[in-house]
């Protein structure tokens, strides 16, 4: 593959001509303000994103300690229910898989809520 060699160089006012110093300075202005702006919008995204984790990590915890209080009473249920003479029992039971029911039922509605 050959190339051809130009047979004259170009005139200077054939060359691309550079933008002026004003021009580049015009530019460069321009340029910073959009970077500044798009700068500020990520700000706030970042700002946003660590409310909603907040508020997220405020929700979850509000959420673990209904379960953990559930699961108090439960154990605290369970523990009766063994300590409780035959007769007793079966009446502790009915609260037991009361509690345990309304153990599952809080779980599932924590799974449900974070899965979102």
């Amino acid at each position: 593959m050959s190339t051809q060699m130009p047979k004259q160089l170009p005139r200077p006012e054939q060359l691309p001509k550079l933008p002026s110093a004003e021009q580049r300075d015009s530019y460069d202005a321009k340029v910073r303000a959009e970077l500044d702006k798009l700068n500020a919008r990520i700000d706030e995204f970042k700002a946003k994103a660590n409310q909603a984790k907040a508020d997220a990590e405020i929700n979850y915890y509000s959420i673990v300690e209904e379960l953990t209080a559930r699961r108090d009473a439960l154990m605290a249920k369970w523990e009766e229910m063994n300590s409780a003479s035959e007769a007793a029992w079966a009446d502790l039971q009915k609260g037991f898989e009361a509690a345990w029911n309304e153990l599952a039922n809080s779980f599932e509605n924590a799974v449900q809520h974070f899965n979102r």
